[in-house]
């Protein structure tokens, strides 16, 4: 609600009588507050500006408490100052501009000025109040004329915001129409652009074809002569196609028959390869069943030690010579020679080529259907590794990477006669009395254990055992590096990577010839064996003495084993040790089988040298049965 404007003539509300004689009906608790009534503050009178007015408030009851003048003016109706002051902001926010106008003073009445009226003194009261009621009323007339005189004003203003929105809303769909025309204006435009480019593009290429139609009009000209050429040509052509349908008449015969040459040449060949295996099977065992070859290992400084005579024209005896002294002092010092013959004697500066040459053709058995076995054996320290399996080097390879690689190059010649091979990988390590798997990749804890177990036709087998199917050279030498990470190797005072295990490497070889209807199978079994060592010179102690006591009690079985052989003795203790429960099928008979004897050249190596070249005599010595193919 907004304050209404005040008359330009000062109003008094009240008399100074009538208020001391109100004050005097008043009860005395009543009277006592009266006396220090609140001042009411002066406030300004508000003029309106603009022509649209604020609605009036409604008129208040009239107050029967006395007012003492302030020296304000006459107050419009209004609820109350709070209110007031809302309809000013009110009406500022609209827009409507409010000047404040001073408000004329009414004359002071009261204690300073004019007679109080008297108690009884009810008609001056009266006249008061009948004053009080017509002044209400003339602000109510001049309120009305106000409020008429807004609404006219308000009604004109909303007319004519009608008409500006209905002009607006009119100017909104004519831009609308004008946008619509411009936009299908820039269409037409672009198609005319488009229409324009491929005109040009057209006319380009029916220029285009119209030389191309000019140079195919030559080519047909002249490839109608070409025609009547070649017609000409053709007659001839058939004319020579018949002498040469003849011709071909007369190969095909001549293909028939060399086909039957070709089938029959197979057959002979088919046959020259099993005569080859058979002969190469009795060189084989005219060499003997159990070959033993020995091989020295080189000085660490270079040349060749005194104790160890080699003979320059016989490369099949090795002597050791030792000198003795007298104990008396009296008789002079004495020399003792040790000879011994094997079937080939390396020296120290033989190659590893040199070494796999002599050894080769008892590899290809392996191809043939027999079993095959290779295993070195000598003290720790005289090279029994460094043979078996050599280093990364291809001149330095040793046995067993190039055996599989002889395999593998044999396996894809015979490929073209018919034979398809399978190979079969497996990595054991027999480390004190246990089997372990070299080629195991899982977690240590979870290792399964493993058992020898012999099939119903004395084939031996490993429980839990890893296989891996290998088609090429590569793959067997993964299968390698990874058993030489597993493999268990320690420190001695021998050997600074001294082998604490037996290794046994099995290739097992399957093979077919549909066409012929032949298999084979057969196992390339390739050992390094564990190096025997002397307690006194290894100072082994806690676990490397027992890795020591588990290999020479194994080595000890298997020279027990030979000797069985060697006297044929009824029964053969195998099982007293699993690297010779394991080796049964190559010692027993049904396999060839080759020892490496490795002997270091160094003096104090002279007692542990002469136990392994005896031990070596009594396996050469050692005559089994003769194996046999494993064909079907």
């Amino acid at each position: 609600m907004s304050r209404l404007p005040v008359s330009a003539s000062k109003r008094v509300l009240l008399t100074s009588s009538s208020s001391s004689d109100n004050g005097q009906d008043l009860p005395p608790a009543q009277k006592k507050i009266r006396k220090n009534p609140e001042p009411v503050k002066p406030h300004a009178a508000a003029t309106i500006i603009s022509g649209r007015r604020p609605p009036v408030a409604a008129t208040r009851a009239p107050i029967s408490r006395p007012v003492r003048g302030v020296g304000a003016a006459t107050v419009a109706v209004a609820p109350s100052r709070g209110v007031l002051k809302q309809s000013i902001a009110s009406t500022a926010a609209k827009g409507v501009n409010v000047k404040p106008t001073a408000a004329p003073t009414a004359p002071k009445t009261g204690a300073g000025g004019g007679s109080k009226r008297h108690a009884w003194d009810f008609k001056g009261k009266v006249s008061d109040m009948e004053g009080k009621i017509k002044n209400y009323q003339t602000k109510v007339k001049t309120t009305n004329q106000e409020n008429e005189e807004l609404r006219s004003t308000m009604a004109q203003t909303q007319s004519r915001m009608s008409e500006m929105e209905n002009k607006l809303e009119k100017q909104k769909r004519q831009i609308s129409e004008y946008e619509a025309e411009l936009q299908a204006l820039s269409g037409v435009r672009d198609e005319l652009e488009m229409v324009s480019s491929d005109k040009c593009t057209l006319e380009k290429e029916l220029s285009s074809l119209e030389s191309k139609y000019k140079v195919v009009e030559t080519l047909r000209d002249s490839q109608e002569t070409e025609l009547q050429t070649l017609k000409m040509k053709l007659s001839v052509q058939e004319s020579a196609m018949a002498r040469l349908q003849a011709a071909f008449r007369d190969s095909e015969e001549e293909v028939r028959s060399l086909k039957d040459t070709v089938v029959q040449q197979k057959d002979e060949l088919h046959a020259g390869e099993m005569e080859r295996r058979q002969l190469h099977n009795t060189i084989q065992e005219l060499k003997g069943n159990i070959r033993v070859f020995c091989r020295v290992r080189p000085l660490v400084e270079g040349g060749l030690s005194k104790h160890i005579q080699l003979s320059a024209s016989d490369n099949k005896t090795i002597t050791l010579a030792k000198t003795e002294e007298s104990h008396t002092g009296k008789a002079a010092d004495t020399h003792k020679n040790y000879n011994f013959s094997f079937d080939r004697v390396f020296g120290p500066q033989s190659l590893q080529q040199e070494v796999f040459e002599e050894i080769s053709l008892l590899v290809q058995s392996a191809l043939d259907g027999y079993n095959v076995c290779c295993f070195a054996y000598g003290q720790t320290g005289s090279g029994k590794t460094y043979t078996m399996e050599g280093d990364e080097h291809d001149e330095s390879r040793g046995v067993i990477p190039r055996a599989v690689k002889q395999i593998f190059r044999a396996a894809e010649k015979l490929g073209a006669q018919g034979w398809e091979f399978t190979f079969t990988a497996s990595f054991v390590e027999i480390y004190n009395e246990g089997l372990r798997d070299l080629l195991y990749s899982g977690k240590a804890s979870k290792r399964p254990e493993h058992e020898i177990r012999k099939s119903a036709n004395n084939e031996v087998t490993i429980t839990n055992l890893t296989y891996e199917r290998v088609c090429n050279e590569d793959q067997v030498l993964h299968l390698i590096m990874l058993a030489n990470q597993n493999r268990s190797t320690a420190q001695t005072n021998q050997n600074d990577r001294s082998s604490r295990s037996h290794s046994v490497f099995q290739l097992d070889i399957e093979g077919v010839n549909v066409g012929r209807d032949v298999k084979c199978k057969s196992t390339l079994c390739m050992v390094d064996l564990a190096g025997s060592e002397r307690m006194l010179k290894s100072q082994s102690q806690g676990e490397r003495f027992k890795e020591m006591t588990a290999i020479n009690g194994s080595l000890s079985n298997l020279g027990i084993v030979i000797t069985a052989l060697a006297n044929k003795e009824s029964y053969v203790p195998y099982r007293n040790s699993k690297l010779t429960y394991l080796l049964q099928g190559c010692l027993g008979g049904n396999s060839k089988t080759l020892m490496f004897v490795n002997i270091a050249p160094e003096t104090d190596s002279f007692g542990e040298t002469l136990n392994s070249l005896r031990f070596a005599s009594k396996v050469n010595d050692c005559v089994i049965g003769t194996a046999s193919a494993n064909r079907k």
